[in-house]
């Protein structure tokens, strides 16, 4: 799954029309609700503010709305391009200021999905993967150099503390814990060990979005 990298406002012009996409990052049904009450309200004299949204870990949870728009001509575009960039946990609603040419049903479809493709495209995308999260608790004269070491080897430190030991908790990606063990076997001498905790799902950099 996808999620986007930031939120962001795109707007285009189709025959004399102003289309807003306002995109947003959501935790659940209830803060895509909220956004979307909120465009409404910041464009309350707006002709249609349409929407779209995924959220859930496998976007399972979903909803789209035409707010007026001919049924299947607005919402459903939206969400269907959600769907197709693999998107969750995102919120789309589109604003039309109407500017007085009708674009018939085809012409519709076809814009409410541009401006949320468009705006996708503008702010960008991440990829949502997961990951182990991995401690390890090295003594002091060793901290130095295993940090050094994560760190040039690419992964992924989400927290450094100092007590009795030094401790490093770091996320690898889910598949790859026994060689991230073996690695640190080597780099070690087969002294420090790491202990498994829970899954996580992390947002990454995506090399197939824009972002």
């Amino acid at each position: 799954m996808r999620v986007i990298a930031r939120d962001g406002v795109h707007e285009l012009e189709i025959q004399r029309s102003r289309f807003l996409c306002s995109l947003a990052r959501v935790a659940d049904d209830e803060e895509a609700a909220a956004f979307i009450a909120a465009v409404r309200k910041e464009h309350w004299s707006a002709t249609h503010n349409c929407s779209a949204f995924r959220v859930g870990p496998d976007g399972g949870s979903q909803r789209s709305s035409d707010d007026g728009e001919p049924a299947g001509t607005a919402g459903v575009p939206m969400l269907e391009v959600l769907l197709r960039r693999e998107l969750t946990d995102t919120v789309a609603v589109v604003t039309r200021y109407f500017g007085g040419i009708k674009l018939g049903a085809g012409g519709l479809v076809r814009a409410y999905g541009r401006a949320v493709s468009e705006a996708i495209d503008a702010v960008g995308t991440l990829r949502r993967a997961r990951f182990a999260t991995l401690e390890i608790a090295a003594g002091h004269a060793e901290a130095g150099r295993l940090d050094n070491a994560l760190r040039a080897a690419g992964h992924r430190i989400a927290d450094v503390g100092y007590g009795r030991q030094a401790t490093f908790t770091v996320h690898v990606p889910a598949g790859d814990t026994d060689s991230f063990r073996a690695w640190l076997a080597e780099q070690t001498g087969g002294t420090v060990a790491a202990t498994e905790g829970p899954l996580v799902d992390l947002d990454v950099p995506d090399p197939g979005g824009t972002s």
